[in-house]
């Protein structure tokens, strides 16, 4: 391990990001460095110009990607090597494309939970709907997370590394509990095949296309589709934008409040100007004017 590497562990570990963090901006350093065969502290804005140019031209990566390695550029150079730069001049990002997503209605999310053949699984992605759960969430949960007493469930350390609770609906709670008679988990509430390690997240993602597979439903449906059906059905159901803020664990509350632009409560609930006309428009094919000349 280069001293510059140990050096940006080390401040990443000071700033406690998560582990995850840690590992992709290593790795988007050390493909930054393995493109030039130079270490970064050799290169410049010239260099990252380069790559950025690189990175979208020629990998023709996805805006998402390439915001990840930004992110890791910019730490590098502003916390690590303590560059007086102007970042958003050096290291622009790119804007990124606002794109909502497709949701499931009620009644497709029964038919897609139906089609998951593991009890395990079926419980898991039940579990991301009725309680607005990341996926990464769901599978780190505890037996003694579920408090019947006051039917919470506390979410311990999600993205960002938070703390909350979220709703325990009573019938999430008799799904878990009957769960629990059949599995008797332990230290993690959903085991995987390794012993003391919860399920991974990959296990549940296969089975949630296997599942969409063989519902076939049209739109495309991955776990974190049924946290935005959860968030958008209770805001058809006439919940705040702050309570479901809260539920979701989001920052910021634009982030939660784009799920207004997809409610069919809040977008269908103004009239068409069309409707308003007097007469109804005509459809029927009108005969075409003769040409003389």
């Amino acid at each position: 391990m280069t001293s510059l590497r140990t050096r940006m562990t080390e401040d990443m570990q000071i700033r406690n990001l998560a582990v995850h963090t840690q590992n992709t901006y290593l790795l988007q350093i050390a493909l930054f460095a393995r493109h030039f065969n130079k270490s970064p502290e050799l290169l410049g804005p010239e260099q990252i110009r380069t790559y950025q140019v690189y990175l979208t031209n020629e990998r023709k990566l996805a805006t998402s990607s390439i915001l990840i390695a930004i992110a890791a550029l910019r730490f590098l150079y502003k916390v690590t090597l303590k560059k007086n730069w102007v970042l958003d001049e050096i290291i622009p990002a790119p804007k990124k494309p606002q794109k909502l997503p497709v949701i499931l209605s009620p009644e497709e999310v029964i038919q897609f939970l139906n089609c998951v053949a593991s009890i395990k699984h079926r419980v898991i992605l039940t579990t991301c709907y009725a309680a607005g759960l990341r996926i990464s969430e769901a599978i780190c949960l505890k037996p003694s997370a579920i408090d019947s007493k006051r039917m919470v469930v506390r979410v311990e350390q999600g993205k960002g590394q938070k703390d909350r609770y979220v709703m325990l609906s009573p019938k999430l709670l008799a799904t878990l509990r009957d769960w629990w008679r059949v599995e008797r988990p332990q230290h993690w509430l959903f085991p995987g095949d390794k012993t003391g390690q919860h399920i991974s997240k990959d296990t549940v993602e296969h089975a949630c296309q296997k599942a969409h597979r063989l519902c076939h439903i049209p739109k495309p449906i991955t776990p974190h589709s049924l946290r935005h059906a959860f968030a958008v059905h209770l805001l058809e159901q006439g919940t705040d934008v702050r309570t479901i803020q809260l539920l979701l664990g989001h920052r910021s509350l634009a982030t939660t409040a784009r799920y207004l632009r997809i409610a069919t409560t809040k977008v269908c609930s103004t009239t068409s100007p069309l409707d308003l006309l007097p007469h109804p428009v005509s459809t029927e094919a009108k005969p075409a004017t003769p040409q003389y000349f």
